[in-house]
């Protein structure tokens, strides 16, 4: 990046390609997902380096509920395991871990290593690394909808004024409260489009596509797509 390059506060990753590294190394596509891993690990740590306030990692979809059972197990157990292992990494970076999504679909022990990861890092100060699971942008727009809409029939039954929905009051019930929008999206593996994911929040998201696909996405690939954002002239519809 060149010396005087903005940072973004938040960037986001869709982790896309596991399947494909796989099939061109003639195997399952478990084994894409596994060395994913390492690929997390290194967006983490450049992150850090790089004083980013927020790093989100679109790791499992609603939609991918859909895929082969085994498939679906297999990243399951993965998950639980990362999470295990990178504890004493989030210890020693100042990370605070927090996993947005529909959780009620999520197994019972990847809840509860969840829910410890939580809880060890709620007072770090440093990066906020946020793994969403189980997640999709209609759906989360969908429970912001039906939240707001309870608290308005709450609201009416007590006989008082049902708040006046704006912006900012329905990014209040959406699953992202309280986060910044992200600054940039990244997306591996070639495809261009966003895949149901951050519908609402990424309004005025810079998007960076790159070919590499996730097994292979590396630091060098996290510098070129900030040093392509640090490039770009976001006027949010204003005449600069």
């Amino acid at each position: 990046m060149t010396e005087n390059a903005d940072v973004p506060r938040h960037v986001t990753i869709i982790m896309d390609g596991n399947g494909r590294w796989a099939r061109q190394k003639g195997g399952e596509r478990l084994m894409g997902h596994r060395n994913g891993v390492t690929s997390v690990r290194e967006a983490c740590e450049f992150a850090v380096e790089k004083g980013l306030g927020y790093l989100s990692l679109y790791a499992f979809s609603e939609e991918n509920w859909n895929r082969p059972k085994e498939e679906v197990e297999g990243l399951m157990a993965l998950m639980v395991k990362s999470i295990l292992e990178e504890r004493e990494t989030f210890r020693k970076n100042n990370i605070r871990f927090r996993v947005i999504g529909h959780r009620e679909r999520l197994p019972e022990d990847l809840l509860a290593k969840i829910s410890m990861a939580e809880e060890e890092t709620a007072g770090n100060t440093g990066l906020t690394l946020i793994v969403m699971l189980s997640y999709s942008g209609k759906w989360d727009i969908v429970q912001a909808a039906s939240r707001y809409a309870k608290a308005a029939v709450e609201a009416a039954a007590r006989g008082e004024e049902i708040p006046a929905l704006d912006e900012s009051l329905f990014s209040s019930y959406l699953s992202t409260a309280g986060i910044p929008d992200p600054d940039l999206m990244i997306r591996t593996s070639g495809e261009q489009r966003i895949s149901n994911y951050m519908l609402w929040q990424c309004a005025y998201t810079e998007f960076y596509f790159t070919d590499v696909l996730w097994p292979d996405f590396r630091k060098s690939d996290f510098a070129a797509a900030l040093e392509a954002f640090s490039q770009r002239d976001r006027r949010y519809g204003k005449i600069k």
